[in-house]
């Protein structure tokens, strides 16, 4: 009898320190995932409102002959954030080129070209394409040699975060 009230208190005492031993203590987090305080989440916040709300596609764009029977678009591209200034920013560009429908409630006609999608989200291709005295990316892209006709230009941009913003622009035919 003796040994048995010994058996049942020795497990007793285990339970016990079982429990005190794994339940109080805080979880700790690994050392390379930061923790988000409510200071950095203010810091945050303040960066998110310096982000493109609209794409403009500056007047400077046009068709240019290289002598060749190649063409080449130069497109100028400005990032607008919601203070109305020019920014440079990361992102995902798409270039199509559309047929100009004249006289019609949905000018945009049949697509002529779209570009593969040009990547500015590294750091040294971003600046690569920035022009810093027109605050504005410069794309040179190829086109074939037109039938002489107005195009209309769309340009998209896709954000960090998911936002799509899209712009178009009528350009005149190549002389």
């Amino acid at each position: 009898m003796r040994m048995k009230q010994s058996r049942i208190i020795s497990r007793l005492l285990l339970l016990i320190l079982f429990s005190v031993n794994t339940g109080c203590e805080q979880p700790k987090t690994p050392p390379d995932i930061p923790v988000m305080n409510d200071i950095s989440l203010d810091m945050l916040s303040i960066y998110t409102s310096y982000v493109p709300v609209k794409i403009d596609i500056m007047p400077l764009t046009e068709f240019v002959s290289s002598g060749s029977p190649q063409l080449k678009i130069n497109i100028y591209v400005s990032l607008i954030d919601p203070f109305g200034s020019q920014i440079k920013s990361p992102g995902m560009f798409r270039f199509e080129l559309y047929e100009y429908l004249p006289r019609s409630s949905e000018p945009k006609g049949k697509r002529a070209i779209i570009w593969p999608d040009i990547d500015l989200t590294d750091p040294i291709t971003n600046n690569n394409y920035w022009q810093d005295f027109l605050r504005a990316y410069e794309f040179s892209l190829p086109c074939e040699q037109t039938n002489s006709q107005d195009y209309i230009l769309q340009v998209t941009c896709i954000c960090p975060n998911g936002k799509r913003l899209s712009s178009e622009f009528s350009l005149k035919k190549p002389q």
